[in-house]
C-alpha cells in the first residue's frame, strides 16, 4: 500500500523526438557536390562516369593513330625505299615485290619510304571472311605485316581469330622489310572500320567497301566497266540478301547463283574476282554451302581449291 498518490501531470502516451546525437555540424561534402542529384539506382551508370570513359576511349584512340604516324615519320627519315636489302630474298619474290611497290605507287602515291598501315576494327562475333582471304591474296603480292590485338571492350576471343593472320612474321620488328602493315583489332563495334590513312582520309565503313578497297590493291579489278558494275552488283546481293536477308531472300540468290554459274566457272565469266570472294563467303557464313544447288557445290569446290579459302574454313567449325 503505496503512502500517497500522485496524479500524472501528462498523459502516458505521450511522444518525444530524443535526438539522435548529442549536436548537429553542416555537412561539408554537401557543399560541394550534392550527392543526392547523383544518386541512381537499379544498376544505372553515372552519366558523368559514362562520359568520361568515352572520352578515355577517344584519347587512347588518338594515341593509337598517333603512333601509327610517328612509327611512318620514323621509317621515312630512318630507312628510305633505298635500305631494303633484296639480298637476302630469293629471285621469284623480289621479283614481286618490286613489282608490287610500283603498283603500289601508282594506286596510293609515293610514301616517302612510310609503312602504310591497313587497320581494321571488326566485331568478333561477325569475322569478315572475305577480308581474311584478301589478306591472303595481299601476302601472295606484297611484303605484308599482319598483326592481330583485342580491344579492352572485348572480354574473350576464341584462339582461332587470334592466328586468322597467320604466324607472326619473324622480322615484325623490322617494319622497313615491309610494303604494307595489316592490322585486325577485335573491338565491340556495330560495323566494321577500317582506317588507312589517319590525317586525310576519313574511314571506310562495311565490309563490302573494305573489300573493294582491297581488291583494288591487288590491281586484279575488271577494266571492262560491264564487268565491274556486275561485279558490283554481286557483291551487294551478298551483303543485302545473303547476309541482312531472310530465308526467302537466300533461296532466291542461290537460284541466281545457280542459275549464273550454269553458264561459267565463275561470276564474271572466265576469271575469278571480288564478286566470288564476297559471294562464297557469305554461303559459308550462312551455313547455306550444304543445300545449295550443283552449280554452286562445284564454284565453292572450285574456291576452295584455289587455297585462298583456307584461312576462312577453321573459322567455320
Amino acid at each position: 500500500m503505496p503512502m500517497y498518490k500522485v496524479k500524472p501531470v501528462s498523459p502516458g502516451d505521450i511522444k518525444i523526438d530524443l535526438p539522435t546525437c548529442m549536436y548537429k555540424l553542416p555537412n561539408v561534402h554537401a557543399q560541394r557536390m550534392n550527392c543526392g542529384e547523383h544518386a541512381l539506382q537499379n544498376g544505372e551508370v553515372d552519366p558523368a562516369l559514362k562520359a568520361l570513359e568515352e572520352r578515355q576511349d577517344e584519347v587512347l584512340r588518338r594515341l593509337y593513330e598517333l603512333k601509327a604516324t610517328v612509327d611512318g615519320l620514323a621509317k621515312t627519315v630512318t630507312t628510305p625505299d633505298a635500305d631494303l636489302d633484296a639480298s637476302t630474298l630469293s629471285r621469284g619474290p623480289a621479283e614481286a615485290v618490286f613489282r608490287g611497290t610500283a603498283d603500289l605507287d601508282s594506286l596510293l602515291g609515293k610514301d616517302l619510304g612510310a609503312l602504310r598501315d591497313i587497320v581494321i576494327n571488326a566485331n568478333p562475333g561477325h569475322p569478315p571472311l572475305s577480308l581474311l582471304v584478301l589478306h591472303a591474296l595481299l601476302c601472295q603480292r606484297y611484303q605484308v605485316l599482319s598483326s592481330v590485338h583485342v580491344h579492352s571492350s572485348v572480354s574473350a576471343v576464341p584462339p582461332p581469330l587470334l592466328s586468322c593472320l597467320g604466324p607472326r612474321h619473324i622480322d615484325s620488328y623490322a617494319r622497313q622489310r615491309f610494303q604494307l602493315g595489316f592490322t585486325l583489332i577485335w573491338k565491340d563495334v556495330s560495323e566494321l572500320q577500317m582506317k588507312f590513312n589517319t590525317q586525310s582520309m576519313c574511314p571506310i565503313e562495311g565490309e563490302a567497301n573494305v573489300a573493294r578497297f582491297l581488291f583494288r590493291l591487288l590491281s586484279a579489278e575488271p577494266q571492262d566497266p560491264v564487268a565491274v558494275t556486275q561485279m558490283d552488283s554481286w557483291i551487294d546481293t551478298a551483303v543485302f540478301q545473303l547476309a541482312e536477308g531472310g530465308s526467302k531472300e537466300q533461296a532466291v540468290t542461290l537460284r541466281s547463283l545457280n542459275s549464273a554459274l550454269g553458264r561459267s566457272p565463275w561470276l564474271l565469266g572466265q576469271e575469278f574476282s571480288l564478286a566470288d570472294i564476297v559471294c562464297a563467303c557469305w554461303v559459308l557464313r550462312a551455313g547455306l554451302n550444304t543445300s545449295a544447288a550443283a552449280n554452286v557445290q562445284r564454284w565453292l569446290e572450285s574456291c576452295q581449291n584455289l587455297g585462298h579459302f583456307d584461312c576462312v574454313y577453321p573459322l567455320l567449325q
